[in-house]
């Protein structure tokens, strides 16, 4: 199965070196688990490239510093892809800015929270079913990274789990094969514990020391990657 990875965001630069890119961990979180996907990168953010449904099996929209209402050149045609993406039947995922980006595209509404961010591990209920999203939780743990929310979901899409911090922590889409994840099931928790590290004057110091101390605890992120996996392959059969 062909995954098209599309590239919104880099890690900071001062940890350069340290982690992969956002697709080398996309792709370092799926491989293991379907090892008869392959992984085509486009850096979308730098150079604007995309390609067209007919390349493509499935699409996953990484994460990005950016924001989707902001005014950079490849948003819109990024957001025309999932549209497109969608009415062709092709599988598509979102990650944290992809899950704001496909809301959006799809009729929702996203803005910066007035509860300000969220860091570290964060906690969901899971409030819908589907089959792909075995093995069977209830609850889900998993780093997140953002002060960006959706705050309108679009026409006819369904919650997937939610939080008192996000109440649209996932969701799943009527207009095709398609689902979004506010949190970072890409992060692992050392990449999280230095993104924390280079931007606690921006967190201040009791939310990045709360956002350190939860990492020290239990994420479901394998759980969501095998869901994502599974979804994928679902929607191709």
């Amino acid at each position: 199965m062909r995954i098209a990875i599309i590239e919104t965001g880099a890690p900071p630069e001062q940890l350069n070196g340290k982690h992969p890119t956002y697709p080398a961990m996309m792709e370092r979180m799926l491989a293991p688990l379907a090892p008869r996907f392959s992984f085509t990168t486009y850096p979308t953010f730098r150079d604007g490239s995309l390609p067209a449904p007919a390349d493509f099996d499935g699409l996953l929209i990484t994460g990005s510093p950016a924001g989707v209402y902001e005014e950079h050149p490849w948003i819109a045609p990024l957001e025309d892809l999932v549209r497109d993406a969608a009415a062709a039947g092709k599988p598509q995922v979102g990650i944290c800015f992809g899950h704001q980006l496909m809301a959006r595209a799809f009729g929702g509404e996203v803005k910066k929270s007035d509860k300000g961010w969220g860091i570290g591990v964060h906690r969901y209920n899971v409030t819908a079913d589907a089959d792909w999203m075995s093995p069977r939780q209830g609850r889900i743990s998993c780093v997140v990274s953002h002060q960006d929310q959706v705050t309108l979901a679009p026409p006819g899409a369904r919650t997937l789990a939610a939080s008192d911090f996000c109440e649209y922590g996932a969701l799943a889409y009527a207009q095709g094969p398609a689902i979004s994840f506010q949190m970072h099931p890409e992060f692992d928790h050392d990449y999280a514990a230095d993104l924390i590290g280079i931007r606690r004057n921006r967190f201040g110091e009791a939310l990045a020391d709360d956002g350190l101390a939860t990492l020290k605890t239990r994420s479901d992120r394998g759980v969501i990657a095998q869901w994502i996996v599974n979804f994928f392959e679902g929607a191709r059969r």
